[in-house]
């Protein structure tokens, strides 16, 4: 592996452990010839995933993406990036669990929004106004009964 500091190409491993339930292995290396210490991350190779659009265009899967979408829903509020992680690593892992090589953006969309339900009322609303594209008031309103009759039922 290539040492960022040195740009050499001798580096072994210090450490090793499994990270993100398994999925990825971490990795603590040292640079042979300098010294330097750095963490890579290996993770299997997945098979090319790809978005259809609204207007039918095809884009690459992204999960930076539908976390930066996430993050801005829950700007300023008690939402950790821990629990942004966790919901893009759900959306992303009921996706390929489908075997699919393509899924329509409204797809993933309602992946997000049955996570982040469950995290945050707020970021839902902010979300759910952006990726339903409310054109009036009572669209709005319906979503907000939908969601509070959610949780009446829960409770």
């Amino acid at each position: 592996m290539l040492c960022p500091n040195c740009h050499q190409n001798a580096s072994r491993v210090i450490d090793s452990r499994p990270t993100d339930e398994g999925r990825t292995i971490r990795r603590r290396r040292e640079c042979e010839n300098c010294g330097y210490r750095f963490t890579t991350f290996e993770r299997v190779e997945q098979s090319p995933l790809l978005v259809i659009k609204n207007d039918g265009t095809r884009e690459a899967f992204s999960r930076e993406k539908i976390l930066n979408g996430v993050a801005a829903a829950c700007q300023k509020r008690p939402v950790t990036s821990e629990q942004l992680n966790k919901l893009v690593d759900n959306v992303e892992n009921r996706i390929r669990a489908k075997g699919v090589s393509e899924i329509y953006s409204k797809e993933i969309g309602e992946l997000v929004m049955d996570q982040l339900v469950d995290i945050d009322d707020v970021a839902y609303i902010r979300f759910a106004s952006i990726y339903r594209q409310f054109t009036d008031m009572s669209s709005f309103m319906k979503t907000m009964e939908d969601m509070m009759d959610r949780h009446s039922k829960a409770k």
